[in-house]
């Protein structure tokens, strides 16, 4: 994006009213280019250069999950965020594991599509340093997690997240509302960081993450 233009975001939504009622919404803040289904935005998601996406579940052609995992596998690292009417917690996780960044359910409130958007697109000086895990090592930018003896582990967005927060602080116990808070929606109830713990014990090793019954989680030795 070069001074003084707006960033471009791709709206990729199959009804025309709401399509327009967005675009119209966000354009003071991006050049907004609309999509009426999944496979129109997967050809400008390939395509275009964007500082955004907002991409409804719903869609004709290819739905919006298979959409962001087919844009994820051809190497597109745009920050996307799904608005939809589905939101149970399975399908949350299946459109964030997908490679969604964030997921907003309708009806929705215009100021705090706004504001993820800006949070989901904010920039930082400087790469996350990577973080000890016992004998592993985290790397936030890259998601992967290292050890001394085999190949990276690749993790989900979210699964870097949970593992980065718990890896920052090793000798403090995170309570499940604290995650919660820190990197879910308040709707999300405390079950959906078992569900994360569970795929990154799956993934690595149960002594990644130590519970602390009654409490919460705690960073483990990862031996």
């Amino acid at each position: 994006m070069h001074i003084n233009e707006r960033p471009r975001l791709l709206l990729v939504e199959d009804d025309p009213v709401l399509g327009g009622l967005i675009a119209q919404l966000l354009a003071e803040d991006y050049e907004v280019e609309l999509a009426a289904d999944g496979q129109r935005g997967l050809h400008l998601g390939l395509t275009g250069d964007w500082d955004a996406m907002v991409v409804d579940r719903g869609l004709p052609v290819m739905d919006g999950v298979e959409l962001l995992a087919a844009l994820r596998r051809h190497g597109v690292a745009t920050p996307a965020l799904i608005l939809t009417a589905l939101g149970t917690t399975a399908e949350k996780i299946e459109g964030l594991d997908a490679g969604a960044n964030d997921y907003m359910t309708k009806p929705f409130d215009a100021g705090e599509l706004r504001a993820r958007l800006r949070a989901m697109t904010r920039r930082f000086g400087a790469a996350p340093a990577p973080l000890a895990v016992g004998e592993w090592e985290l790397d936030p930018g890259s998601r992967q997690l290292r050890s001394p003896y085999g190949e990276p582990v690749a993790l989900t967005a979210k699964e870097a997240q949970l593992l980065a927060m718990l890896a920052a602080e090793p000798g403090r116990v995170f309570t499940r509302p604290e995650l919660v808070e820190a990197l879910f929606h308040p709707q999300d109830g405390p079950g959906v960081i078992d569900t994360y713990v569970h795929y990154l014990r799956r993934k690595v090793s149960r002594s990644v993450i130590r519970t602390v019954h009654g409490t919460g989680y705690q960073i483990g030795d990862a031996s």
